[in-house]
């Protein structure tokens, strides 16, 4: 469905968009992938690896709503992944966090609309499901903005949908680089916030592939989220460095012990899918859609009332052999 489309990706020169953008090339013939990010040295980096005719890298921030107007003239298929994430930094600057996260948000899908854009999916994390730090209370706060768009579209046939996953393997800000760093540096000990805390884990190349599909699945209004492992922190570190001692240093601001990705209030509105869930939007829209069965014809059943997706309670475990064949990856 990429072939001789115009795709452009917010916040693109960042792991997941690069990543998207090798296997955009990789798997289709598209007209233009336009990067979008405000950042001149990472545009000018990644203009030496991805440099195809197709290419087209603009600078710009989601704050700006004029210059997203301009970069989405022409263009088919979004997709927003531009944020703040650092949860700590957020913490400290709110309103920087706000700026980008719920009034980038809500540009870019003004301009999407306004340019007829076909489809859009933004990326979320699971701590938008019930947050307690402020980058996830914004991300919710941009998940709603999305789902709603859907309802004042009027007679456009543009689309909004968000994909939800948790934390991303090897990904700019990950555990993982930081920890292989220690390592390298040959240190004594490796840091770990509580030895109980748990995490979804999800490949980048797994990630880029669920949106790619979810691009096909979608009916607009959807949150998608994937079926993933989970995985101890201090089981992680003791896969990378097995004869390495831990030091326990505390819950940064901002930080769960779990993650969630279905929340128990949320049960009554989720499906079940084969390899994903979806949740269904609160809200009611003009137009009557069946999310129990996708635009590919995937059946979704009803999940259980009081259903929860979280990371202390998945029955799929990560072991040290698959946390590094996913790194290996």
């Amino acid at each position: 469905m990429f072939n001789g489309k115009n795709i452009l990706i917010t916040g693109g020169t960042g792991s997941f968009g690069k990543k998207y953008t090798e296997i955009l090339l990789k798997k289709y013939k598209p007209n233009k992938i336009i990067i979008f990010s405000r950042d001149e040295l990472k545009q000018y980096e990644m203009a030496q690896v991805f440099n195809e005719p197709c290419m087209r890298y603009m600078i710009g921030d989601v704050r700006d709503l004029d210059r997203l107007k301009k970069a989405m003239y022409g263009v088919h298929f979004v997709i927003h992944a531009a944020a703040l994430k650092h949860v700590p930094i957020a913490e400290y600057n709110p309103m920087e966090c706000i700026k980008t996260n719920i009034n980038g948000a809500q540009n870019v899908i003004d301009a999407a609309l306004e340019s007829g854009v076909q489809k859009i999916i933004a990326l979320s994390t699971d701590k938008a499901a019930n947050p307690i730090n402020l980058y996830g209370a914004t991300k919710l706060a941009s998940d709603k903005l999305f789902i709603a768009a859907n309802n004042i579209r009027g007679a456009r046939r543009t689309q909004f949908s968000v994909v939800r996953y948790g934390n991303v393997v090897g990904s700019r800000g990950s555990v993982v680089p930081l920890f292989k760093k220690l390592i390298a540096q040959g240190a004594k000990e490796l840091p770990i916030t509580e030895l109980e805390m748990t995490r979804f884990w999800i490949t980048l190349e797994q990630g880029v592939e669920f949106v790619l599909k979810n691009f096909e699945r979608m009916q607009g209004g959807e949150i998608f989220i994937p079926k993933i492992p989970s995985m101890k922190m201090v089981d992680l570190a003791h896969a990378l460095a097995p004869n390495l001692p831990i030091k326990v240093i505390g819950i940064r601001p901002g930080e769960k012990m779990h993650e969630i990705m279905v929340p128990k209030d949320d049960s009554h509105l989720s499906l079940e899918f084969d390899d994903h869930y979806v949740i269904q939007p609160t809200i009611l829209f003009t137009q009557k859609n069946d999310f129990t069965c996708n635009a590919l014809g995937e059946i979704g059943k009803p999940v259980a009332q009081g259903f929860e997706y979280s990371s202390e309670t998945n029955t799929d475990w990560l072991d040290a052999k698959g946390l590094m064949e996913m790194i290996d990856s």
